[in-house]
């Protein structure tokens, strides 16, 4: 192979050019020195070949620079953060030492980069998150948040390179991106970078249905622009006439949003009218906002039949991210209902640029939610023994809810995530409020602790001392903040409860002089099938265990341990049979291999889309097993957004030759003889057989199903088009199920 250049002279022109672009935005904000120290640095990194090409071809340095201008144009991040990114990789290499660094620049930067080191699992290019390294993640996040925005800038970097990765790869960071990068974006008010990753991952995951739209949104162009024209006309005229200085648009909807109402509303493309918002931008003095964004709505309503219903008033109220916009949907010509929104160009920096642009607004309510949101994560991570799956479920959970605001008997505002109930308003306040609360009064209501509130609602806790948090709290708290006080209050109770079994079962075994020692219970309880050891001990406790049976139990095992004889005659492991699915499977010629070049674990195919050898494929990890689902299975994508952390890869290997069973719907003109052909065509097909069939005609149209045995996909393709080449037949579908 042949070994390219350090740059190809494109490469060149357009790192050049981008290295401008960065200079201009970052030059108000660098010292004097700055330049000509990064230069000499980056000569030497070069030389010593620290941004060499990676497995695909990608150029390193030039992938920095691309990551530097997402995190300084598109963000805003400044000096520290930039030059902590271009000198991150040299250091992790050993290139540089970070001495050198903390002698070149100052202390900012030297930690800027200790804190991504620690993330460098996760920040390497091929980690998907895990359970493991998620915990780092999230202490690196409630150290320096802009440790968590310039990995959302390489993570928006890598996607937009997603072409050149391998199909590994770049499905490991769709998926990573869509459960949690795209989310944490949502968070930190990020949403047109929130909107790209999204529609990537869409394109990557499921690139039928993102192509379907975007064709769909094609065709529909002309007519929605003509549309947005005539809606927007009579308003801009009474908006000049009022005086304002505003600029108007209209804005179509992301792919991903639109297949999200696709699904949700169940209905084609053609019956969705709000795929576009316009929005109206002013160009107002601070002290001028509210009254002018509520005036340019009197206008707008004025013209246009408002739906109350879903007027959204994020100006009064921001979001905890920082959003602020007036959202209202009216009627417009053709009985097209419109989405419009209303803002200042201070307001749409920040929807669009997120955090980074409250620092350029010193004192405009800036990072007061950020500082909420940091808290819960913190009360996450001060619990050492929590499960890092729950911790990512509950961490995640917050991520995209949208907010109710309710009041303290006080008038103190308190925002809480949708559907949030009277407990987790107890604990929001505070945790021993949570603990010990029984009820609420409501708006001057009695109500019970699992009473959904709404916006605007007035709630007063009630307590008693002899409360305590149960375990079927956590069905009705939507909060991450709640969902982990809880858990730590009941890992506590349930530490106690376990350490009095314990001892109680200590007195037991001395009563009877029988001695206890600590590995052969461990194999008892093990055998007894019990996960923890703490699970034992609560049943021990709870009574659902007899603690003299235990004992007699316990010695009738150390009796059978010590009567086994001491030399047993040496077995291969070859020799070792099993009759669980997973040899059966792991036997086969069509081998699945799953996650890290594992074979012979057990799995199921699933039933909702029913991939046979030779689909792509991925495996998740359900409460019944490995399920292998297609990467086109319809609940794909919800998998990977809200489950990220349980998908793991699986690829075919060997050969498919056992059979799998897949139905295809066939459309044709009505006549006899179509089915007569169809079923001939199968019948002569090789390793191909009919198992069912079901016609229905209407109309001069057949439609059947017909259900087949095939080896693998390249049969299925070849049967498929041979059927397409009978005489009459419209067209060949796979089917789900």
């Amino acid at each position: 192979m042949e070994t390219l250049p350090f740059f190809t002279a494109e490469e060149k022109k357009e790192f050049s050019a981008k290295y401008r672009i960065l200079l201009r935005n970052l030059y108000s904000c660098l010292e004097k020195e700055d330049l000509p120290k990064m230069r000499e640095l980056m000569q030497q990194v070069v030389a010593k070949e620290c941004y060499g090409r990676d497995k695909n071809g990608i150029n390193g340095l030039l992938r920095n620079i691309d990551t530097a201008l997402i995190a300084a144009v598109e963000i805003g991040l400044k000096r520290t953060s930039i030059l902590a990114l271009l000198l991150y990789r040299p250091v992790y290499k050993n290139v540089i030492t970070i001495d050198k660094v903390r002698e070149l620049f100052d202390e900012d930067v030297v930690l800027m980069i200790q804190r991504l080191l620690r993330t460098s699992e996760l920040y390497a290019r091929n980690t998907a998150v895990n359970s493991e390294n998620f915990h780092h993640l999230l202490f690196s996040f409630a150290e320096d948040v802009r440790v968590i925005l310039l990995m959302i800038a390489d993570r928006l970097c890598l996607m937009r390179l997603g072409k050149k990765l391998q199909e590994d790869d770049r499905i490991r960071l769709a998926t990573e991106a869509a459960y949690l990068y795209a989310p944490l974006a949502h968070r930190l008010g990020l949403y047109k970078i929130k909107s790209e990753l999204e529609d990537l991952s869409l394109k990557y995951l499921d690139r039928k249905q993102f192509d379907f739209i975007k064709q769909k949104l094609n065709e529909t162009k002309r007519s929605r622009d003509a549309y947005i024209a005539r809606f927007i006309a009579p308003i801009k005229e009474k908006l000049e006439q009022a005086g304002f200085k505003f600029e108007i648009k209209g804005r179509t909807k992301s792919i991903h949003s639109i297949n999200n109402k696709l699904k949700k509303q169940k209905v084609d493309f053609e019956h969705i009218y709000d795929l576009f918002a316009i929005r109206v931008v002013l160009d107002s003095p601070l002290e001028k906002e509210r009254s002018d964004c509520w005036q340019v709505y009197s206008i707008v309503t004025d013209m246009y039949q408002p739906n109350p219903n879903r007027l959204k008033d994020w100006i009064s109220i921001p979001k905890s991210n920082g959003y602020e916009s007036l959202h209202i949907t009216v009627m417009g010509p053709e009985n097209k209902w419109v989405e419009v929104q209303i803002r200042t160009k201070r307001m749409d920096e920040i929807a669009e640029r997120g955090l980074a642009a409250h620092w350029r607004y010193k004192g405009v309510k800036a990072e007061k939610g950020l500082d909420e949101f940091m808290n819960t994560v913190r009360a996450a991570l001060e619990n050492k023994d929590s499960n890092p799956l729950d911790l990512m479920q509950d961490f995640r959970m917050d991520l995209y809810k949208d907010e109710i605001y309710v009041f303290t008997p006080t008038g103190e505002l308190i925002k809480l995530a949708k559907g949030a109930t009277v407990l987790d308003f107890a604990f929001a306040i505070h945790t021993q409020l949570g603990s010990k609360c029984v009820s609420a009064k409501v708006n001057d209501k009695n109500v019970p602790i699992k009473y959904e509130l709404h916006n605007g609602d007035t709630v007063s806790i009630i307590t008693s001392p002899t409360q305590s948090p149960k375990r079927d709290w956590l069905n009705f708290v939507v909060t991450s903040k709640a969902r982990v006080r809880i858990k730590q209050a009941l890992r506590e109770e349930a530490a106690k409860t376990a350490n009095f079994a314990k001892e109680m079962l200590q007195r037991r075994f001395k009563n009877r002089k029988i001695e206890l020692e600590e590995a052969p219970l461990m194999r008892y309880i093990k055998r007894k099938g019990y996960k923890t050891v703490t699970d034992f001990y609560l049943d021990l406790a709870e009574e659902r265990l007899d603690p003299n049976q235990v004992i007699d139990e316990y010695v009738e095992l150390t009796r059978k341990e010590t009567e086994q004889p001491e030399h047993q005659t040496a077995r291969s492991a070859e020799e070792f049979v099993t009759t669980t699915e997973a040899e059966e499977i792991a036997t086969n010629k069509d081998v699945l291999v799953i996650d890290k070049n594992l074979t012979g674990i057990e799995y199921k195919l699933a039933k909702c889309c029913n991939p046979i050898y030779g689909d792509e494929v991925f495996g998740f990890v359900s409460s019944q097993g490995i399920k292998i689902h297609r990467m086109d299975c319809p609940n794909a994508q919800e998998m990977f957004s809200r489950f990220g952390y349980r998908i793991i890869r699986a690829k075919w290997s060997g050969k498919g030759d056992n059979g799998y069973v897949v139905t295809l719907r066939i459309i044709g003109r009505d006549d006899i003889a179509i089915v007569t052909n169809i079923t001939s065509v199968i019948g002569k097909e090789p390793g191909v057989s009919l198992r069912s069939l079901n016609i229905n005609s209407t109309d001069g149209l057949f439609q059947g199903t017909f259900t087949v045995m095939v080896r693998d996909t390249i049969s299925l393709n070849m049967l498929t088009k041979k059927i397409k080449t009978v005489k009459g037949v419209k067209s060949v579908e796979r089917l789900n199920t």
